[in-house]
């Protein structure tokens, strides 16, 4: 609610950090001792405003208009949030699941055909994951988290059933939804905030791959997308997975699959699950044949892989499902694992890839 200097390391090692615009400030150094250190000419908006740490360093976690909003703010966090992460609190009060309001609200998912025609035909077309997921929750009532930085990947608090859940999504409607950095590390500590209270993860696949380019290697890509791999595998609460179109490659596996414990994971008709997209692949596979046989031997490989048939024979998808479904699914499954107990390897702690 106002300015931090020096001490901004302690709200920087809380869970949540809010901030309110034009009156929040967070900076190690103040814009005068920039200036005479540096001689760079800045001031605290733009050193350290809610603004940039809402969309560039990824400090802040949510930014309000004012004082009071932000105290309400917190109030809503709260909702989703369990006392503890035993089962006499965490899970047992989260698992009073209203019957009859998930049975109107799949009716009123059956009647609108929203999940059945989310998707465009064309693969190359973007939508809104953002869509699907109010879809599925209660209500349409969440709580994001970062909004605005790494929007490529989405991370929410919600209800389904009247039980908390955190979700994690990709988001096609930026940079395709790949995965990079900023967007890993913000899924990352998500995902490892929820398992710490044993909240269920829920989470919506839609990933071509991770960012390709030397600004992400440089950055240290390969480091950074390590973490959200450790949350996911490290994770112990209900892990629940809803492939609904691409699951490229390595961006595949980090995202909840079977291969890093998801306990049921689930894809739509017409999810891709393969190591990459069919023009990539048959370039790189047939490089040496002419263009005319490329392109045949692209749609042959669109016809083997561009369907999630070969995924579910392997045992790397429990289940097609029909979108429509999805909620219904999904409430089935928080109910059927709601006693699940699964411990890592006793050691002192974990060493993710800091």
């Amino acid at each position: 609610m106002g300015t931090t200097r020096g001490a901004v390391y302690s709200p920087a090692m809380t869970d949540f950090v809010f901030m309110v615009r034009d009156t929040s400030y967070l900076f190690i150094t103040g814009p005068d001792i920039v200036k005479s250190v540096t001689n760079e000419v800045v001031d605290a908006n733009s050193l350290g405003g809610s603004e940039v740490h809402m969309k560039k360093s990824g400090v802040c976690h949510v930014a309000f208009d004012n004082d009071i909003k932000a105290l309400l703010g917190v109030r809503d966090l709260m909702k989703y949030v369990p006392s503890n992460n035993g089962l006499s609190d965490g899970f047992k009060r989260q698992l009073q699941v209203n019957t009859a309001s998930k049975m109107e609200s799949l009716e009123k998912e059956e009647e609108i055909g929203l999940l059945n025609t989310i998707i465009p035909l064309d693969s190359t077309k973007a939508y809104d994951m953002l869509s699907i997921i109010k879809a599925v929750i209660d209500d349409e009532i969440f709580f994001e988290i970062q909004p605005d930085f790494a929007k490529n990947i989405i991370t929410l608090f919600s209800k389904i059933g009247n039980q908390n859940v955190g979700i994690v999504a990709n988001q096609p409607k930026i940079l395709a939804g790949c995965l990079d950095i900023n967007a890993s590390v913000k899924a990352a500590r998500f995902i490892r905030f929820c398992d710490a209270f044993s909240i269920p993860l829920i989470t919506f696949v839609d990933v071509p791959g991770f960012l390709p380019g030397t600004t992400q290697e440089y950055g240290g890509i390969i480091r950074h997308g390590s973490k959200l791999l450790y949350a996911y595998a490290e994770a112990t609460t209900l892990k629940i997975t809803i492939i609904t179109r691409k699951a490229y490659g390595g961006a595949y596996d980090v995202m909840s699959s079977k291969h890093l414990r998801g306990d049921k994971n689930y894809a739509w008709p017409n999810a891709e699950i393969a190591v990459m997209g069919a023009s990539g692949a048959t370039k790189i596979i047939f490089r040496n044949l002419k263009q005319d046989e490329i392109k045949i031997a692209e749609q042959d490989y669109i016809n083997k892989f561009a369907n999630p048939m070969p995924a579910a024979t392997r045992g790397y998808v429990d289940s097609i499902i029909n979108p429509s479904k999805t909620r219904h699914i999904i409430l089935q499954d928080l109910d059927f694992l709601k006693t699940k107990n699964v411990k890592n390897p006793l050691k002192k702690h974990g060493n993710i890839a800091l």
